[in-house]
């Protein structure tokens, strides 16, 4: 089973389901798999019974933040059914992971430039965020770089560090996670420092991050 995520202004209404043929590679749509706004990045849970999927949207709640969307996978169908919502803490959320314990959803939160952690209970449902980081600066590029703009969320291997990429500063920011507490150190950021630049991916010179220079540690990790 295949989940797509979709943007939902036009005739989309949310995530959509196919079937794939892992030999062949063909895809086959089985259908709407579930009726969300906007969930333009998805991920699923390591014991493959949750999906989680960002609600990429400006106001949730009567905040400036976007939304999580939790849901349960049925094994026989595909269908999904939602749990539960939770706030992502800041405007735009545009791409998750799920802690490998599958303890946690990392959010990014593109409008806001921040990021968050939000818990996840046994029963798949969210819980309100446990960790928050706020991204600060700019870059040169005035029309995309004016302010932080979190763009991914990434773990290591080993569950101990979370890396966000920020367009808006052009940088990787390093924080060590906890994945039992659900929590974010920024005491001991470190962070990759580009040339200035490469986040509003209009330069040849430095795409495929060829701007990539240095890394930088506040504290020993």
């Amino acid at each position: 089973m295949v989940y797509v995520g979709t943007y939902t202004q036009g005739k989309s209404k949310g995530i959509y389901l196919f079937h794939m043929d892992p030999a062949s590679g063909r895809l086959t749509p089985a259908g709407l798999a579930a009726v969300t706004v906007n969930p333009s990045f998805l991920a699923i849970a390591p014991n493959h019974r949750f999906l989680y999927a960002v609600n990429e949207i400006g106001e949730f709640g009567g905040t400036s933040s976007g939304a999580v969307s939790a849901f349960a996978i049925d094994p026989n169908t595909g269908k999904l059914t939602l749990l539960n919502q939770e706030s992502s803490r800041g405007s735009g959320p545009c791409h998750l992971i799920v802690d490998k314990q599958g303890k946690n959803v990392l959010v990014a939160n593109y409008g806001g430039g921040s990021v968050a952690v939000l818990p996840i209970r046994p029963d798949g449902r969210l819980g309100p965020a446990t960790a928050f980081i706020q991204h600060q600066g700019s870059s040169v590029n005035p029309q995309r770089q004016k302010e932080p703009h979190a763009h991914s969320m990434t773990l290591d291997a080993a569950n101990r560090f979370a890396f966000a990429a920020d367009l808006g500063l052009d940088k990787v920011l390093i924080d060590r996670f906890d994945p039992a507490k659900g929590t974010l150190a920024p005491t001991i950021r470190s962070r990759f420092q580009s040339l200035p630049g490469p986040g509003r991916g209009t330069s040849p010179s430095t795409r495929a991050g060829a701007g990539l220079t240095s890394l930088t540690r506040s504290t020993p990790p």
